[in-house]
């Protein structure tokens, strides 16, 4: 995989390698591309990390990929966005991102192997299988480590009951004691911060937006369950529900800077018809 970049003028006079560590590349990375035959070049020719760069000057890192997943073209999901350094799909429920033992070919990872044979599967938000909407993919090594912690997500969630109109969840999460796979608030657990606006409710259910300060495993469904406004559907942490399959939570918006274009990109997925069949909305999502 080859990336390219234009020295602009205010970076002139930093080294290769610092040249890279502002646009992302962790030091890993570019000790390993040090390693590799013209892993960093400039305007065509080897380029060290010490080596001094101007502006205008043609930056490229070339990077060995790694192992891939097995494709699987049967499988369709819409693409939001797409450039050189990511790739953003509408994940749909029901769909896991990763491969598992019960899950070997139906993943979003076995799609994506099948359009970018030739990359590696870099989720940078992993989304929980039941759990719709945006979902980013890193094409590379070099974006994963930029876009790591810096994609804005914008999370939309049925919850039991009427809920506060807004607020903050400031409650530690850690793993329950007798499962793998439970969390619990603890005060022994990991700082987990959630704020959450109600966009509206019929007194049976509510809407809510929430942004997440932190990303903590299961960290709204623990989060709300905590307080008392379980997400409907939610069988893990609250209860499982006639009228939808799975838990009412979906990614609906995400922000980040293209590591490449240094382009700020905002995508949105439509909140989702089953999510919507459960409350007579004024408007979509």
């Amino acid at each position: 995989m080859e990336m390219t970049f234009i020295v602009p003028a205010e970076e002139q006079g930093k080294t290769a390698g610092e040249f890279l560590l502002h646009r992302g590349a962790s030091r890993r990375l570019i000790t390993k591309l040090k390693r590799v035959p013209s892993g960093i070049t400039r305007n065509g020719s080897l380029c060290r990390t010490i080596d001094k760069v101007n502006e205008k000057d043609v930056i490229k890192i070339f990077m060995e990929d790694e192992k891939k997943l097995t494709p699987n073209g049967e499988l369709f999901v819409p693409v939001l966005y797409e450039s050189e350094c990511a790739v953003v799909f509408d994940k749909p429920s029901l769909m896991p991102v990763h491969p598992s033992i019960k899950h070997q070919g139906d993943t979003l990872g076995n799609y994506f192997s099948f359009l970018y044979p030739s990359l590696t599967f870099r989720p940078v938000n992993r989304l929980d299988r039941d759990t719709s909407g945006c979902c980013v993919v890193a094409k590379t090594p070099f974006s994963a480590k930029a876009l790591q912690f810096s994609v804005r997500k914008i999370y939309y969630a049925v919850v039991v009951g009427q809920c506060e109109s807004e607020g903050t969840i400031d409650l530690p999460i850690a793993r329950k004691e007798s499962s793998i796979i439970l969390r619990e608030v603890s005060m022994s657990g990991q700082k987990a911060v959630t704020h959450y606006k109600r966009i509206y409710t019929d007194g049976r259910y509510s809407l809510v937006e929430i942004y997440l300060e932190t990303g903590r495993t299961h960290q709204i469904r623990v989060h709300f369950s905590h307080i008392g406004y379980p997400l409907l559907g939610d069988g893990m942490y609250g209860e499982k529900s006639d009228i939808i399959s799975r838990q009412a939570l979906h990614c609906g918006r995400v922000e980040f800077v293209d590591p490449l274009s240094r382009e700020t990109v905002i995508c949105k997925s439509p909140l989702p018809k089953d999510m919507q069949a459960v409350l007579t909305l004024p408007s979509e999502i």
